[in-house]
Formats: C-alpha cells, structure tokens, sequence
C-alpha cells in the first residue's frame, strides 16, 4: 500500500481557505430568515408526499409558501434600501 501524502498535501494547502469568511458569515445571517421559511415549506411538502393532502395540510403549504415570500421580498427591501443613492438621495 503506497501513501497519499502527496495528495494530503494537495488538498490540506488551501485548509486556510476552506472556512467561511466573516462576509460570508453575515450573508448567511441575512438569508437565515429565507432559509428558514423554504425549509418550513419543505416540511409541509414532505409531510403530504404519503398521503393525500387534507385541508389542513393545503393550509400549512399555502401559510408556508407566504411566510417565504415575505422572507424573500424583505431581503430583497433590506437589500434595496441598503444599496441607496450616494449623498443620500433617493
């Protein structure tokens, strides 16, 4: 059996790189919101993929897929009003 120094050495060179930055960090902070809403919404998918979905199902998807739109259109308006016009204009 040879050894896989060689590609230890390949693949650990850019261990530095591999975590997130703290950019990264606060964009995921940002989107955590949206990505909390898609996974609700995926819950309630998933919860109706074995059965035929009652009424109260139909209702937990529809409330889902709201709150995840208004999850995506507040990013979108924090993410609008923090890219204004220089010097303050709108």
């Amino acid at each position: 059996m040879e050894p896989i120094v060689t590609v230890q050495d390949a693949v650990t060179a850019f261990e530095d790189f591999m975590e997130p930055t703290n950019g990264e960090l606060d964009a995921i902070e940002r989107e955590m919101p949206v990505i909390l809403a898609d996974v609700d919404l995926l819950d309630a998918h998933i919860a109706t993929l074995d059965r035929t979905p009652t009424e109260l199902d139909t209702r937990r998807i529809r409330r889902a897929r709201r709150r995840a739109l208004a999850a995506r259109v507040a990013l979108l308006n924090q993410t609008a009003a923090g890219a204004s016009l220089p010097g303050g204009a709108a």
